[in-house]
């Protein structure tokens, strides 16, 4: 709607951005460099972060960056994986047929990790998404995998992301002590401070192609930051709407008067 009007090529704030023109804010690249380490070391990461924060962009583009002919990539997404479950999602995306008998799938996982890892040369990556959602059986049968070969090396890397509450209300009591115990590297991705957000704001006009960086003037970006307290994704919705909003005034430039009036008229509460 308004892409043609501020003479853009892509739109700036939608989801999908290609990974090579997402901004990247002094903690998201750190975040992406200790998990480039724990991928190559096997070792287990737990990224958590509030919603909206950019867990999912952070995890999009460290998947991209890993070679498929030296890593294998298992992504799981689902809150209501049982340990069987798990362990059969697993095998799906080795390409085996599971058995019936879950301590046969279990060991089928750990047949075909230890061929990819011992006969294919290829260092195997878990990503399990969504943790927070997750009962503390399933959690523990991880535990378990990396367990396999009696604490001597772990047989993957695994990389668990959840929002906040996977640390405060589940990893940091007792009685997930165990599971604790074992992770190397723990990232928080925080809310973007006001310099990050106007950053942010203009690494995505860049992408659109408009050629004009300054659309949102310097108030208008406190008003956003403000509103959006620095979550990347409520950012991209006050920007879109705002974008749409001086189309329809007919106008080029974004001010903190149009800023206002969507948050006040057509942002839905957060």
């Amino acid at each position: 709607m308004y892409e043609s009007w501020f003479g853009m090529e892509n739109t700036p704030f939608a989801k999908g951005l290609p990974t090579q023109s997402l901004y990247e804010s002094p903690a998201m690249a750190n975040a992406f460099g200790r998990l480039t380490y724990a991928a190559n070391h096997n070792l287990f990461a737990v990224v958590t972060a509030d919603a909206g924060c950019g867990k999912s962009t952070l995890i999009r583009r460290f998947a991209a960056s890993l070679q498929k002919d030296t890593h294998l990539l298992l992504y799981l997404s689902d809150s209501q994986l049982t340990p069987r479950m798990l362990y059969m999602e697993m095998l799906d995306q080795l390409g085996l047929e599971p058995k019936h008998n879950r301590g046969e799938v279990k060991r089928q996982v750990q047949r075909e990790l230890d061929t990819i890892r011992n006969v294919k040369g290829k260092k195997i990556v878990c990503v399990l998404d969504e943790a927070h959602l997750l009962e503390k059986d399933t959690l523990e049968e991880f535990r378990f995998l990396l367990n396999a070969s009696f604490d001597s090396v772990n047989p993957m890397a695994l990389i668990l992301v959840g929002q906040t509450e996977l640390w405060d209300e589940k990893l940091r009591l007792q009685r997930y002590a165990a599971i604790r115990q074992r992770i190397n590297i723990y990232c928080v991705l925080p809310h973007l401070d006001r310099a990050e957000t106007a950053q942010y704001i203009a690494a995505h006009m860049k992408y659109s192609g408009c050629g004009q960086l300054d659309t949102f003037t310097d108030k208008a970006i406190d008003e956003v930051f403000g509103i959006s307290t620095g979550i990347p994704r409520i950012i991209n919705r006050i920007c879109e709407q705002s974008l749409t909003y001086a189309f329809q005034q007919r106008k080029k430039l974004v001010d903190d008067h149009m800023v206002r009036y969507v948050d006040e008229h057509e942002m839905l509460p957060v």
